[in-house]
């Protein structure tokens, strides 16, 4: 069984109150003041979760298997954490935490004409480094999110808004609205970005494809990095023509 395959349904997946993840810091789910011992039992249950990311891509992750893993009974399982996603959320929250520092801050200054090509390459290494590092989590994020997850689609497009934003601004379109060509191309950057990370990064796909080769990577990753480039070469050009 694949990562991808190996989601269970353990609970409704419907939206829930975006702010359960923060009470659940101090409370569990029935309300009760987290104490010493209760934030010990989540932070258990955290800590069991990553070990089965970490784990052999054929262990099912499910909430049934967590409280195994946690030696815990469903029951107190379901105190801190209602359904796969909310745990999943908690377990994500640290992961995008070091987002900043791992890739996302390398787009905050601007890159000069001269150094385009490197940086654009050094950022897609970077988070395509960030993928490699929570490889599972993020995968199986994403197939929750393409299984109509509402609450995982919000989390992936959350993820990548801070991205796109700055891509707009590489391309000097700083001042432009939501819609506009500008974005779109941000967004369209953004999306081939990720999902060049999403394919170099599933190993099950790249043992299909008999491609598992690194090199095979490199180039898909220089590929979308002269892509990031060109694209924002030309809409610097653009914009500078449409303001002159």
């Amino acid at each position: 069984m694949t990562a991808k395959a190996s989601i269970a349904a353990d609970g409704p997946s419907e939206p829930k109150g975006r702010g359960r993840a923060t009470k659940a810091l101090s409370h569990n789910l029935n309300g009760q003041r987290l104490g010493r011992k209760g934030r010990d039992t989540r932070e258990r249950i955290l800590a069991a979760t990553n070990e089965l990311l970490a784990g052999p891509v054929d262990v099912e992750i499910s909430l049934s298997a967590v409280a195994r893993q946690a030696s815990l009974g469903m029951t107190s399982l379901y105190n801190y954490f209602s359904d796969l996603t909310e745990l999943l959320l908690a377990v994500l929250e640290p992961v995008m935490a070091t987002a900043e520092a791992d890739y996302v801050g390398l787009l905050r200054t601007r890159w000069s004409e001269e150094e385009l090509g490197e940086k654009a390459l050094a950022f897609v290494t970077a988070y395509h480094g960030f993928w490699v590092k929570h490889s599972r989590l993020l995968h199986l994020r994403n197939n929750m999110a393409d299984r109509q997850n509402e609450r995982m689609m919000l989390h992936r497009v959350h993820a990548a808004q801070p991205v796109m934003r700055l891509l707009v601004d590489q391309m000097d379109g700083g001042s432009e609205e939501a819609g506009s060509p500008v974005f779109s191309m941000g967004t369209a950057l953004m999306t081939g970005l990720e999902r060049v990370v999403t394919v170099t990064t599933d190993m099950a796909l790249q043992n299909i494809l008999h491609s598992p080769h690194p090199l095979a990577r490199t180039h898909l990753l220089r590929a979308e990095a002269r892509l990031m480039e060109l694209g924002i070469r030309d809409y610097r050009a653009m914009l500078r023509d449409t303001r002159a």
